[in-house]
This record gives C-alpha cells, sequence and structure tokens, in this order.
C-alpha cells in the first residue's frame, strides 16, 4: 500500500504528458463533414428545459406523433 504522501503529487504521470506541439488542429475535420455527426447543440435557453438526450428525444417523439410523421 502506498502511502498517503505519494498520492498527492503535483507531477502528472508520464502516459499522461502530451505534447501539444505535435497536435494537427482539425486533423477529423474533413472526416467529419463527410461522413456526418450526430451531435446536435442546443440554444441555451432550450438547454435549461431539456437537460438530457432522453427528454429532448420523448418531446421530439411526441412532436412526430401530433404531426403525423411515420416513426422508425
Amino acid at each position: 500500500m502506498k502511502a498517503k504522501g505519494d498520492l498527492e503529487s503535483d507531477e502528472m504521470r508520464s502516459e499522461y504528458d502530451f505534447d501539444y506541439s505535435k497536435a494537427i488542429r482539425g486533423k477529423y475535420y474533413n472526416r467529419l463533414i463527410k461522413e456526418g455527426s450526430n451531435v446536435i447543440v442546443l440554444e441555451p435557453d432550450i438547454a435549461q428545459v431539456f437537460r438530457d438526450s432522453a427528454s429532448v428525444n420523448k418531446a421530439l417523439r411526441s412532436l412526430l406523433k401530433e404531426s403525423g410523421v411515420p416513426q422508425d
């Protein structure tokens, strides 16, 4: 068992050391545009009402049902 003092080190473990000078900005951007994304950003006022994806899905399914749009 490690002493408590060993766990409180301010240094990051070597496996978490990332060299940002080798990072490539937007590396996956073109692939994301080509394949599409399922991420949707809600406006802040809407996000306050719908706190999670389940509540958003429930509301949208209700809207689809009322509008007569067939669902899978």
